[in-house]
């Protein structure tokens, strides 16, 4: 106890009283965190979170989307308390808190702690002020920031109006109070409530967010009226209703009133969307993001579940390009990898291993980087962990995330997304390190590389984020750029490779096929001849983008390309894109071995002219490459 003696003096422990300082400090502890581990995280059993008093060191406030991305919301410095809100809260209010430094805290008992706070009530002001402070920017982020979650929007969406999808409003008078209105929110379980002296026309709307504000002022018993939101987004229901998701999308915890004249006749939010008989996309990701476990995943995998396939089909009829269907399955394919992360952290607590000890980011890689995913597709995926090298816990660390890996990459497996062959997954140490390791094994492929790594590097140089801190990808990612754009010698490596694959049309359009059935191997022989000689090209001119038609509207817009040449390529992608979907979906539907090979003897006289047309703007792209390799090869 005498060691605390010197806090008697310091803000705001100098407003308690010996007996309530003794109360709080009497059983406090020391403790230490390294860089990147976590004082608090959000997936903790209540009775485990502590209250600690941070005293020296910097650490970060985190909240985790529901979409598996983390947002890092603000920091904390020597002389901020750290945990209170999540108890105040009953857990409520979740989030993690990370050491960005070496942090020492002062970690109090709670229960004393909670008690001298019922009992001082300008030490509880202090302490209330503070999370009131916390509350709000956290809230101002929720509220209007881009949660970026990527989905593409069931094509239907887009023609439907606003009508086909409200609900019925919850009108409350301006009089009434924020007690009742908090009442109210949680009996009806919805996100906000409209406020009307006539229950028809609308004064404002009223959230969690301003009642948790009321609360925190302790102004409970103050009319809604003074705490109400008046300005608010708002549709009339003949609009089309793509506007509105795209609100919902980037304001997830609001509602939007649905007016006829000046009249609230319904309201929309998320909710309304998952239920739609006909939007099959919503309500299969519905399901996935509420999934518990693997087996309830494992229906919804693309290659098992026949509605999903038909609702590809459906798009395929109209006319949808071959390229965007790619990246809505792919969306799709991140909310089951997003879940099934989010499933084996649970596992890890359940199993007594704890939350994850240090901040980590999961990464996909190849095609679904690329977000260009078929049917038939294996596991391409890493990890990047925060730097953990000086942490006295550096063996259960590394313990950890060998396990954790290990349970993603095979329930993965069990959900239709088979082991790689080439070993490129999170449980293997080479796709799983921390950033400085990362940093050194970029610089080794770069200097050093052969033509065995080729392949890896190339898939490597696709990856993107879908859950964890986004930052360490952003960061990784920059590095990845800046170093690459400035060898040429890798340049050549990755050129002299991709010009192995030959496309298999010849000078006057005959198309070659391989073996008996004259088949084709649209992926490798002639979708990964456009994808590899656009992503050189990329990689040369510093663009960060990873999907392919990102990346040549990219090379457009700096005149590497001419935007005709791009065109041609986008549409050479969309044929091919299109003829392996097809494919996929036949063998799908007479239970054949997913494969990339088209039998080109099966195909119709437009299939054959189509198909031929795709490839000889493929090989025009692969010959454009072949000259600047010959071209820097003799330089």
């Amino acid at each position: 106890m005498q060691e605390f003696e010197l806090f008697k003096t310091q803000y705001p422990f100098d407003l308690l009283n010996d007996e309530e300082f003794e109360e709080i400090f009497g059983e406090a502890v020391v403790k230490e965190y390294s860089k990147n581990e976590f004082l608090i995280h959000e997936d903790q059993e209540d009775d485990t979170i502590d209250i600690h008093f941070l005293v020296s060191g910097l650490a970060k406030n985190i909240m985790h989307r529901s979409n598996g991305r983390q947002l890092s919301v603000r920091f904390y410095y020597p002389g901020d308390l750290v945990g209170i809100m999540i108890l105040l809260t009953s857990g409520e209010m979740r989030f993690s808190v990370q050491a960005l430094e070496p942090v020492k805290t002062l970690c109090f008992n709670r229960e004393s702690f909670l008690q001298v706070m019922s009992n001082n009530t300008k030490f509880s002001k202090v302490v209330m002020d503070g999370i009131s402070h916390l509350m709000k920017s956290l809230y101002d982020e929720v509220k209007y920031k881009s949660s970026t979650t990527d989905e593409q929007d069931d094509r239907e969406l887009y023609k439907k109006r606003a009508e086909a999808y409200m609900e019925t409003p919850t009108f409350i008078h301006p009089d009434a109070s924020i007690e009742e209105a908090a009442r109210m929110l949680q009996q009806q379980k919805i996100e906000a409530l409209i406020v009307s002296d006539d229950g028809k026309t609308m004064l404002g709307m009223i959230g969690y967010g301003e009642i948790l504000k009321a609360y925190f002022e302790n102004d409970h018993l103050n009319p809604v009226s003074a705490y109400m939101a008046e300005e608010s987004y708002e549709i009339n229901q003949q609009e089309f209703i793509y506007d509105a998701l795209s609100y919902l999308k980037h304001h997830p915890t609001e509602i939007i009133p649905v007016l006829h004249k000046d009249k609230v006749v319904g309201v929309l939010r998320q909710s309304s969307f998952f239920t739609i008989k006909n939007s099959v996309y919503f309500d299969l990701t519905y399901r996935i993001s509420n999934a518990k476990s693997v087996e309830e995943i494992k229906p919804l995998s693309p290659i098992l579940n026949v509605r999903f396939q038909q609702f590809i089909r459906s798009l395929i009829k109209e006319k949808m390009f071959a390229y965007d269907i790619a990246e809505l399955m792919t969306n799709y394919n991140d909310r089951i990898h997003k879940q099934i992360v989010q499933i084996a952290e649970d596992e890890m607590i359940a199993e007594g291993h704890g939350a994850p000890p240090i901040n980590y980011c999961f990464l996909v890689m190849g095609s679904e980087g690329r977000k260009e995913q078929s049917f038939s597709t294996d596991q391409d995926n890493g990890m990047i962990l925060a730097d953990y090298e000086n942490s006295k816990n550096y063996k259960q660390i590394e313990e950890y995330f060998q396990v954790f890996a290990e349970k993603i990459n095979r329930m993965l497996n069990e959900c239709g997304f088979p082991y790689c062959k080439g070993g490129i997954m999170a449980k293997e140490n080479k796709w799983r390190q921390q950033m400085t390791n990362w940093h050194k094994s970029i610089d080794r492929w770069i200097e050093q590389m052969d033509a065995e790594e080729i392949r890896d590097f190339t898939i490597f140089m696709d990856f993107r984020p879908i859950f964890g801190d986004y930052s360490l990808a952003y960061d990784l990612k920059k590095y990845v750029t800046d170093r690459v754009s400035k060898s040429l010698n890798l340049h050549q490596l990755l050129m002299k490779d991709t010009l192995r694959f030959r496309v298999p049309v010849q000078p006057f359009g005959r198309i070659s096929g391989v073996g008996k059935k004259r088949t084709l191997n649209l992926k490798k022989s002639a979708i990964m001849q456009i994808v590899n000689a656009v992503r050189i090209y990329s990689m040369k001119h510093g663009i960060e983008a990873i999907n392919t038609v990102n990346r040549l509207e990219a090379l457009a817009e700096q005149e590497r390309f001419h935007p005709r040449d791009v065109e041609n390529a986008k549409t050479a992608l969309h044929r091919l894109m299109l003829f392996r979907l097809e494919e996929n979906l036949a063998q799908l539907e007479e239970d054949e071995t997913l494969s990339n090979d088209l039998k080109l003897t099966q195909l119709k006289k437009d299939q054959r002219r189509s198909l031929r047309e795709a490839l000889i703007i493929a090989k025009r792209l692969q010959q454009v490459l072949e000259l600047s390799y010959n071209r820097n090869r003799v330089v």
